[in-house]
């Protein structure tokens, strides 16, 4: 078996850091040159597995270039999906400043609009209609 290369554990350790919302951590590794798009072991990307309440986060990867729009492998769902399932509307209005789509859909044919209304999120639910209307 290979040895992972530093390109690999970088961006598994920017990830990780992503998702206990450590800035310090993430800010240090992205001001080191990791790559804020770099897929970890998982597949996925820091902002994909950011701790999705921290607002902070969102803003540091995407200032750095992280792409809000990137669909989960597995799921289709890109972060807004994910922010607006669980209404965090902070963090949502910081993709959307930074160029995240709302209209994409996930494997199930569900935009995060759809998300945020089946799981009861109406002050999401009102901003994304806005936005649309």
């Amino acid at each position: 078996m290979e040895a992972p290369n530093r390109d690999n554990c970088q961006a598994n350790q920017l990830a990780n850091a992503a998702a206990r919302g450590d800035l310090e951590t993430v800010a240090g590794l992205l001001g080191s040159g990791a790559d804020p798009n770099a897929i970890n072991g998982f597949g996925r990307t820091p902002i994909q597995v950011m701790m999705m309440g921290s607002a902070r986060m969102a803003e540091l990867l995407l200032q750095r270039g992280a792409d809000p729009n990137r669909p989960d492998p597995s799921t289709g769902a890109t972060p807004a999906h994910d922010l607006a399932q669980e209404g965090f509307l902070d963090t949502l209005m910081i993709l959307h400043h930074w160029g995240a789509r709302f209209d994409q859909l996930d494997r199930w044919g569900h935009s995060p609009l759809d998300l945020a209304r089946q799981n009861g999120q109406n002050h999401v639910v009102d901003y994304l209609q806005e936005l649309s209307g």
